[in-house]
């Protein structure tokens, strides 16, 4: 029996009855702490942005196909930020993984998961290696569903409801205008997956670099979920910007992205997300003069261009030594 029809009929009817980014209608949402944009910091991020879109006008590079957010964490008590386009609604690839891995987090720490060796080699696959197979177990875990065939109306419905239990999650705390319910693939979803992201895919993931920043911003300064659960989050994303790789091949996540503007002895924390039609990094930096900046730069349209992303870097990394953040 062919159950697509079904199943695409489930989805219309969930999706119009059900707020996507809903919290828990138990749970009173948490108002997040506010980081305060800074002028001379906004400044700085302009300026960036108007360096790579003039630098890579020739290849095309328009303002839609480039978002930024930088948070200045040198004064950790009193971190300020500004953006360029941080609102913007972009499918964020690999990145999402930064939110399973919070969440998972949360659910261990409200005992909602138990923890395994199985579990911990997934959170640490997911992130270290970027591997998309641990990523679909830690959503199967998170979420209680499964890929497979098709499913009826009924049972589509409740699947997809289970589905958005990570995105009510992060509406509860305070998130806007994300979706984090797919998993990542190599070659695509099949079955109710490939229903779920809808015919257009327009139910596909999509994060903010404003977004994003706020979450790697608490995991830095350790207010996700806790102090020790940060401090875990944060060691899986330790990279060496500086160690030999082959040019060829997938692009390494401490090397091929914002670590390439990096001079000796700065220290990076990232997690970079790199696919047909995107090339983003959301990256934590510390450089040997005590400036510290937390730097998510998304990219559409230019997956095979390795310098955009450090062009910006760079440009942030001169303002901030020479004084143009609010920590100095």
């Amino acid at each position: 029996m062919n159950l697509r029809p079904f199943a695409l009929s489930a989805l219309v009817t969930w999706l119009t009855t059900v707020p996507l980014f809903a919290a828990n209608p138990a749970a009173t949402p948490i108002k997040p702490e506010v980081i305060p944009v800074h002028p001379q910091l906004q400044t700085l991020v302009n300026e960036a942005a108007q360096t790579a879109l003039t630098e890579f006008a020739g290849k095309g590079l328009q303002t839609n196909h480039l978002a930024i957010t930088l948070v200045d964490l040198t004064d950790k008590a009193q971190p300020t930020q500004a953006s360029f386009r941080g609102d913007a609604r972009i499918y964020p690839a690999s990145v999402i993984k930064l939110f399973y891995l919070a969440a998972a987090h949360r659910w261990l720490e409200d005992g909602k998961l138990q923890d395994t060796d199985e579990l911990r080699r997934a959170m640490r696959d997911m992130i270290v290696d970027s591997c998309n197979e641990a990523t679909h177990y830690v959503i199967d875990v998170l979420t209680d569903t499964t890929g497979g065939p098709e499913l009826p109306s009924a049972e589509m419905t409740a699947w997809a409801d289970k589905r958005n239990t990570v995105n009510r999650y992060f509406a509860s705390i305070g998130y806007t205008n994300i979706n984090a319910n797919q998993k990542t693939w190599n070659e695509g979803p099949y079955g109710r997956e490939r229903v779920f992201v809808g015919k257009n895919y327009d139910n596909r993931n999509a994060l903010t670099t404003d977004a994003t920043a706020r979450l790697l911003s608490d995991i830095v300064l350790g207010r996700c979920i806790s102090a020790p659960r940060s401090a875990e989050m944060l060691k899986l994303m330790e990279r060496n910007p500086f160690k030999k790789v082959p040019d060829e091949g997938e692009p390494d996540q401490g090397t091929a992205f914002t670590g390439r503007a990096l001079k000796p002895s700065a220290k990076l924390w990232s997690k970079a997300g790199w696919t047909s039609t995107t090339r983003h990094d959301a990256a934590y930096v510390e450089l040997p003069n005590g400036v510290r900046f937390v730097l998510v730069i998304f990219t559409t349209n230019h997956a095979n261009e390795r310098e955009i992303i450090p062009t910006v870097a760079r440009k942030v990394i001169e303002g901030l030594e020479k004084g143009h953040g609010a920590g100095k």
